[in-house]
């Protein structure tokens, strides 16, 4: 019984962790960018969208689709890079923890 009381007490100081990595991920900042940086998206560790940066020499009416393609593709790296970063996060947490059984993060 003393094992299972030892699982809570570490679920519990997982579940007061967990809380403080969502708010230090919400505080972090990650980048992505594409065309060689004429479009750059920064990005919260948890992957929500920021900032949005585009070289003023590729806004015309002719590059329209292109400036959507490299805006989508920076969009999908930034959210990447917060990915990796939580991941990274997390496994951190899982490892400091003693537990008989292997978390999914």
């Amino acid at each position: 019984m003393a094992d299972l009381m030892e699982i809570l007490k570490q679920a519990q100081m997982m579940q007061g962790r967990l809380q403080e990595v969502q708010e230090q991920l919400a505080q972090q900042t990650v980048t992505g960018s594409a065309g060689g940086g004429m479009v750059t998206v920064e990005a919260d560790g948890k992957g929500q969208i920021r900032r949005l940066r585009i070289d003023p020499t590729i806004v015309t009416a002719a590059e329209v689709e292109m400036l959507e393609d490299l805006i989508v593709v920076a969009v999908a790296e930034a959210q990447k890079n917060a990915a990796a970063l939580a991941q990274g996060e997390m496994g951190k947490l899982s490892g400091k923890l003693n537990l008989p059984f292997k978390l999914p993060f």
